[in-house]
This record gives structure tokens, sequence and C-alpha cells, in this order.
């Protein structure tokens, strides 16, 4: 295992991949940890793979309160630390947020962006202080089925491995989540995230229940040049569920972009 040490704590991560290959850094959604690329990078064999657990998830420390521009920090050092250059950044959900906020505060470090189930804003103070005062009275279980229907459609859900990823949420330390919900409320990133200066693709699902294909589609909308895809038959984890077609998208940005 691979750890960096940050201020803050540990932060866990991994690289997989051919040495010589294009290096694209992943930032995760709210309740993964870094699995959530495995199907993908199954798919992209030829790309060096660099995955991080933010901070409260997988086997990164809780990390106490923060905001976006601090996971983008996190992000930055791991990049730095390591050496990579200018990397690919691909996020998904609060990890597309990591994406835009890198994107814009350290362009230095990022030669292109794929924006995948995010959007500027996400949710507002009252769904996101709903989602905490649950997770505090009762627990990330007593949430976490709504999870389910929200991230993947029905087709999926009606798959054995959907019990994993309900394990995957539930076993998420509670303070993190928390800490992440209370992240996600009080970003706003529409006045940096307008202003991106670097070639960017966006990815949604038809069927996501989190981030609706036409609330991401208004942040592609907002940045010069990027490019909008929807994967079919996907809810808010596309990876996940549709990993060919994610990584045709990302194959193809890669060919464009990566060198």
């Amino acid at each position: 295992m691979q750890v960096l040490t940050r201020p803050w704590g540990a932060m866990h991560y991994r690289i997989d991949g051919p040495a010589d290959g294009p290096v694209v850094v992943f930032a995760n959604s709210l309740g993964t940890d870094l699995r959530l690329w495995d199907q993908l990078l199954d798919e992209l064999p030829q790309i060096r793979a660099v995955r991080f657990d933010k901070r409260g998830h997988g086997l990164s420390d809780e990390g106490g309160d923060y905001g976006v521009d601090d996971l983008a920090d996190d992000a930055a050092a791991l990049i730095e630390h390591l050496g990579l250059g200018r990397v690919i950044f691909v996020g998904l959900s609060i990890g597309g947020m990591i994406a835009q906020n890198i994107s814009a505060r350290r362009p230095d470090l990022i030669r292109a962006a794929v924006l995948s189930n995010t959007a500027v804003k996400m949710g507002t103070q009252q769904s996101w202080s709903e989602r905490i005062a649950a997770v505090r009275d009762a627990g990330l279980d007593s949430i976490a089925d709504v999870i389910m229907q929200r991230w993947f459609a029905p087709t999926f859900r009606a798959r054995p491995e959907l019990a994993a990823w309900r394990n995957m949420v539930v076993r998420t330390s509670g303070n993190g989540y928390i800490a992440a919900c209370h992240a996600l409320a009080n970003a706003d990133l529409t006045a940096t995230t307008r202003k991106l200066a670097l070639p960017v693709t966006v990815i949604a699902g038809d069927q996501d229940g989190s981030s609706p294909a036409e609330l991401v589609k208004a942040t592609a909308d907002l940045i010069p040049g990027a490019t909008f895809h929807v994967i079919p038959d996907a809810g808010h984890l596309p990876c996940v569920e549709q990993p060919a077609a994610f990584a045709a998208i990302l194959r193809n940005f890669l060919q464009d972009h990566s060198r």
C-alpha cells in the first residue's frame, strides 16, 4: 500500500499500468473509494492510472473538516509528490468538483480534464443538511438503499454486485461522509469553471438520479470548447455500469490530449 502523509493524516493512493503510459489521475465520488475505477481500468490497460482515497474514504484518514479547495490541494500534493508533470484528471461527482477546482487553480499540473456526473453546484444547503442529519441520527445504513436507487439504473440494481456497492457506502466513515457533504453544500464553482482554458469533456448518465444529465450538461455549456456525452442505461456511476462506453470516450480524449 502507498501512503502520502498530509498535514491532516495518511492519504492512501495506488498506481497501476505501464510506466510509459499516459498518466491519468482519478478522483472518486462521495461514499466510494478508489475501487470505483476497477472495471474501467480493465478496459484501459495502456494508461498509467493514479487513484487515491480522499479524506474520510477508503483507507485514508478522516482529515477533519474541509472544503473542495482542500481536496484539490490534496490531489495537487499527490501529483507533485509523484513528479507526474501535467496529467489528465478524471473526476466523478465530488471528484468532478475536485477536477474543476484543480484545473482552475493549478493549470500547471493539469493538461486536460474529464468531468463525470458532476456540476458546478450540486444539491442545496437544505438537501445536504437533511442528509447530514440522517447520517448523524441513524448512520449510513439508513440512507444506503435510497443512494443505490439514485446511483444505478434498474438493470444494474437487479445484479448481485449491487450488494458490494451498498456495503462500500455503509462502511464509509460516517464522519468522513458528513465532512464531504459539508464540502459539497458549500461549493459553487460557477465563477472559476466558466473560465477554464484547457480541454474538457463532460460525461453524464441518462438515468442518474443524483446529478441528472441536464444538470451536467449545464456545466458543460459553461466551459468554452467542452464536449458532452450521455451514456445510455447508466446512472451516477457510468464507469461501473457501462465501463466499455466510458472507456471509449476516455480513450478518444486521451488520443487527442495526452501528449
